[in-house]
């Protein structure tokens, strides 16, 4: 009693229904089954059959019907043990009657091959062949090939994934739900992987079974119940053949349900849906196909109705295709609409509020991309763009202006341009409807497109179609959309010109804060230093991307340093070795030790030989020092191959330098080699050491 009660909760939730389905099919195995509940499971197994394989074909993608590979083993775990409640009750009643193991194994051996057991066996094996050599033996080659580059290329969409959070094109909610997905996208595969031995298993233990069923009754037929040689042959041989196919049939609807899923590709859309638009999308085609069919039917001894009848649907069907307008030029139209409506004069006197005003960041599109910000398609560029904006602002320590977004007919269908304060920094032409795969240093074959170059980056990319976006992330390639592409490009934009960007209004901002922070501090600063004086020195740090998170720190910094000194220069100095700690672990990470560059005595000295003879001739600034061209010739050609070495050794590439030379060294190294940073020797922390690797000049 005490046990009925703990499982009627689960009776009524359905969660006990699962396996309580699972154990009375293992019970079929054991138990004598009557002929009607043997007909009643047959239309079970059918219906299940239908169902799985209907919902194969409305999934937008395999991992919409996740459980598939479930469904398989119980499916064909169900069919097995009915198999084996079937050929028990033929080989045990069947020297009675064809009607001995229910009304469906009777209807498929009487009326599905009219009585004809050579009949029978031919639509079986027929049957056999297609599932088996055809449907099974491709599904389960393609389930395994799935399975693998999906497996190969995990660690490239997981540091995919790293590298769109660290950019800021997503957020960390949706890092964690797209390595979710990664990780189930895995599973599955596998899964089926496991999952398509089991309709190859089902298959062969088909064919097993019916010579079972058929020379097993026959023995039993001529030996138990003095059956002739040919009555029983024809008694078993209708039976068996009707047993089989009631459960092949099923089997067979499995089977191609299982190769639907394997070979469905991620869209946004049902196969229906996917089949329209892809294959009945071009009114030319369909023509054509509709002229060869009414070709054909003029061959003598065609059957002319059949021919004529798809040739006048097919071309009914172009007819009809051909009546809706290109989608590309409704939004041509649609935005040279919109532009000579906004060009109309409203007013007839001018005002300042007729002047435009310059944006400090935006982005003009051609009228291809204007729908990456349609809020109807969920506008990925603008959510992109916040994104950028959000996590630069959060890791710079100042709020970024928005990004401005519009659409220009100046520009080419499918170009972009970024603008800073007005002036065009940037540009790109990009295709449309095609997707950006960026190589991996190891890539197990090379994705179909068009060769292009990465805008952002200038490397060398393949644009290819969205169908291929699969196979390219299996041979190693990291896909991203137009979205992205932009939203990339706008972020590196951005960090190059930080300082422009940067306001008076947001060292009022800043202020601001720190009023909130350290309401005295705050105030020493601004007797100190005015806000065009404050404004020098943080332009100063943002050339090389220095956070102002921690204000108070560089509040504190610029405090202590204008009571000798307000060249903003050697103030962003002084704020740079307060936020040393920082500065460092934001380039090195948590490394214990540095490998660095270090300059060449003669350099140096002749680096310090020019700021000495300056500093004579007057007061000068520590990042414009005077020097010969030739000294500039070699810096430009010495500091790209130090980068480029330290980074092939895994390191961060450091240039370690005298004080007073890091304003001018890190001047050159922002115009000559990008990405080489500039410490100065009092900067790199007393915990951390220094391993000098070599020395430029």
């Amino acid at each position: 009693m005490n046990l009925l009660q703990q499982l009627m909760p689960n009776l009524r939730s359905g969660r006990i229904g699962i396996p309580l389905l699972i154990l009375s099919i293992l019970a079929m195995i054991i138990l004598p089954l009557p002929p009607l509940l043997l007909d009643i499971l047959f239309t079970f197994n059918i219906a299940v059959s239908i169902l799985v394989l209907l919902t194969s074909v409305s999934t937008k993608s395999p991992l919409d019907f996740s459980l598939f590979p479930t469904v398989i083993l119980v499916t064909t775990l169900m069919r097995l043990c009915l198999n084996v409640a079937s050929t028990r009750v033929v080989l045990l009643e069947g020297h009675t009657g064809t009607e001995a193991a229910g009304k469906v194994i009777e209807a498929f051996g009487e009326v599905v091959i009219g009585g004809n057991f050579i009949v029978g066996m031919v639509v079986f094996m027929i049957l056999m062949i297609v599932n088996f050599i055809v449907i099974t033996k491709g599904g389960e080659r393609i389930s395994e090939v799935t399975a693998r580059f999906t497996l190969d290329a995990l660690p490239g969409k997981q540091m995919a994934i790293d590298a769109d959070l660290n950019a800021g094109l997503i957020s960390q909610e949706d890092a964690k739900q797209r390595r979710q997905q990664v990780s189930k996208e895995a599973d599955f595969y596998g899964a089926m992987d496991g999952a398509s031995k089991f309709v190859r298993g089902d298959a062969i233990a088909g064919i097993l079974i019916l010579l079972i069923n058929l020379f097993g009754g026959f023995a039993i037929g001529v030996f138990m119940h003095n059956l002739s040689a040919g009555e029983a042959f024809q008694q078993y041989a209708l039976l068996a053949i009707g047993d089989g196919l009631a459960a092949q049939i099923p089997a067979l609807l499995l089977s191609t349900a299982a190769a639907i899923i394997v070979t469905r590709i991620n869209e946004s859309s049902e196969i229906t849906q996917q089949v329209q638009r892809q294959m009945l999308a071009t009114p030319s085609l369909l023509y054509t196909v509709a002229g060869i069919l009414f070709l054909l039917a003029l061959i003598p001894g065609m059957p002319k109705l059949a021919f004529m009848t798809f040739a006048a649907l097919i071309a009914f069907i172009g007819w009809r295709v051909s009546l809706n307008p290109n989608p590309a030029d409704a939004s041509l139209d649609e935005a040279e609409a919109i532009t000579a409506a906004m060009g109309q004069e409203q007013a007839q006197h001018l005002a300042w509020d007729d002047i435009p005003a310059v944006e400090s960041v935006s982005i003009s599109l051609g009228y291809k991309l204007v729908g990456l910000v349609n809020q109807a398609a969920g506008a990925p560029l603008a959510q992109r763009v916040r994104g950028v904006r959000q996590t630069l602002s959060e890791n710079l320590g100042f709020l970024l202006p928005e990004v401005q977004i519009r659409d220009s007919l100046r520009l080419k269908a499918a170009q972009y341009n970024i603008y800073i304060n007005g002036e065009k920094i940037d540009g790109a032409e990009l295709h449309a409807d095609r997707l950006m795969a960026i190589p991996s240093p190891e890539l197990y074959g090379e994705a179909d497109g068009i060769l292009g170059i990465d805008p952002a980056y200038r490397m060398p990319v393949v644009w290819i179609l969205p169908s291929e976006k699969t196979r390219a992330l299996n041979l190693g390639y990291q896909v991203i959309d137009c979205a992205s592409v932009i939203a990339t490009h706008l972020n590196k934009v951005i960090r190059a010109h930080l300082p422009e960007i940067f306001k008076h209004d947001d060292v009022e901002h800043l202020m601001q804060r720190l009023a909130q922070l350290a309401p005295k501090l705050a105030d020493a600063l601004k007797t100190q230093l005015s806000f065009t004086q404050q404004h020098k020195v943080y332009r100063q740090l943002l050339q090389e991307e220095v956070s102002l998170k921690d204000i108070v720190s560089v509040a504190t910094a610029l405090v202590e340093g204008s009571e000798s000194t307000k060249d903003p220069v050697l103030l962003a100095s002084d704020v740079r070795f307060a936020l040393r700690r920082n500065i460092v672990s934001s380039i090195a990470g948590d490394r214990s030790e540095l490998s660095v560059f270090v300059l060449d005595n003669t350099l140096e000295n002749t680096l310090l030989s020019a700021l000495s003879i300056a500093k004579q001739a007057g007061p000068v600034s520590l990042d414009n020092i005077p020097v010969e061209p030739n000294l500039l010739n070699q810096l430009q050609t010495s500091m790209p191959v130090v980068k480029e070495k330290l980074r092939s050794e895994g390191h961060p590439p450091i240039l370690a330098v005298m004080p007073q030379l890091r304003p001018l060294l890190a001047r050159y190294a922002r115009v000559f080699s990008p990405g080489l940073h500039v410490l100065s020797q009092n900067e790199i922390p007393e915990k951390v050491g220094v391993n000098i690797l070599g020395s430029l000049g």
